[in-house]
C-alpha cells in the first residue's frame, strides 16, 4: 500500500532494533500475522506441484534492502526454523520469523494478475510507501 507523506527510519536501525526487542525463545504458534486470499492459496497449490514441493510449508521473511528500504522474501521450506510463528492459511503452513512478524501484521498475502504485471501483491497496512517495482516498502 502506498501512503504519501511519510518517511522511514534508517532501514538497518529499525530491523536492529525489532530484532534485539525480540527474545530468542520459540514461538511455535500465536494469533494471525498473515492471511491469504483464494487467489494466492491456489496459485501457491499450482508452485508446489510445478516445483515438487507438496506438503512443504511457506516461509514469509521482510528483510533489510531494496529500494524503499526493505524486501519481502518468499520459498518453500520443508520444516520451520526453531523460533518461527506457524501459523495455517488456505491449507498452508506459514513460517515467519518473530522480526518479520512485527512487520507483517495484519498484512493479506494476494496474487494478481493485470495486463502489465502477475505476482505476489503484500497488501500490508503497516507500509508507510513502497516503492514502483512492488518488492520493495519502507
Amino acid at each position: 500500500m502506498k501512503k504519501s507523506g511519510s518517511s522511514c527510519a534508517a532501514p538497518g536501525a529499525a530491523l536492529g532494533k525489532l530484532m534485539s526487542d525480540k527474545s530468542k525463545k520459540s514461538q511455535k504458534s500465536a494469533a494471525k500475522v498473515l492471511g491469504l486470499t483464494k487467489n494466492a492459496a491456489s496459485q501457491l497449490l499450482k508452485l508446489q506441484k510445478s516445483q515438487k514441493k507438496t506438503g512443504y510449508g511457506i516461509r514469509v521473511e521482510v528483510s533489510s534492502g531494496g529500494c524503499a528500504g526493505f524486501q519481502y522474501f518468499l520459498d518453500f521450506a520443508k520444516v520451520p526454523d526453531k523460533t518461527d510463528i506457524v501459523s495455517e492459511e488456505q491449507g498452508f503452513k506459514l513460517f515467519i520469523d518473530p522480526t518479520s512478524a512485527e512487520f507483517l501484521k495484519g498484512t493479506e498475502l494476494d496474487y494478481v494478475e493485470t495486463l502489465e504485471m502477475s505476482g505476489f501483491q503484500f497488501n500490508n497496512p503497516n507500509v508507510s510507501h513502497s516503492c514502483h517495482c512492488g518488492k520493495s516498502v519502507c
